[in-house]
């Protein structure tokens, strides 16, 4: 299981990368294991500003539909628009070219209530 110790996580699965003022989101090898093969990401929030934890999108994986939940609260500035023709791209490089979404961070007092890796292991019990 690969859980980068760069990133800061949720308890719903996300990942965060936080360069300045800007967050880049996806979900963790973790959650990508699970779903299984992933058919579709639908965000329909750009441009948006959203709330800590608000519903941003939704990924499809072949059995199931899951919410995607915002971890910090900001503005949704970029969608990775790769993964309409190719959203395997979440199951093959889930931190890297499976990022699904950037956002403009509005209020950086909630990077604090992240997970560190340590604590996202906890979280999956690795």
């Amino acid at each position: 299981m690969n859980i980068p110790s760069d990133l800061k996580y949720t308890k719903d699965h996300e990942w965060i990368k936080i360069e300045d003022d800007i967050a880049i989101v996806g979900i963790t090898d973790f959650a990508q294991s699970e779903l299984g093969d992933i058919v579709y990401v639908d965000v329909e929030t750009m441009g948006e500003e959203l709330d800590q934890e608000e519903v941003f999108g939704t990924v499809e994986a072949v059995k199931t539909v899951s919410d995607l939940f915002l971890p910090l609260s900001g503005e949704i500035i970029e969608f990775n628009e790769a993964l309409e023709s190719d959203p395997e791209l979440v199951n093959n490089d889930p931190y890297g070219e499976g990022w699904m979404i950037k956002i403009k961070i509005s209020d950086t007092s909630q990077i604090d209530s992240l997970l560190s890796a340590d604590g996202y292991k906890e979280v999956i019990g690795a």
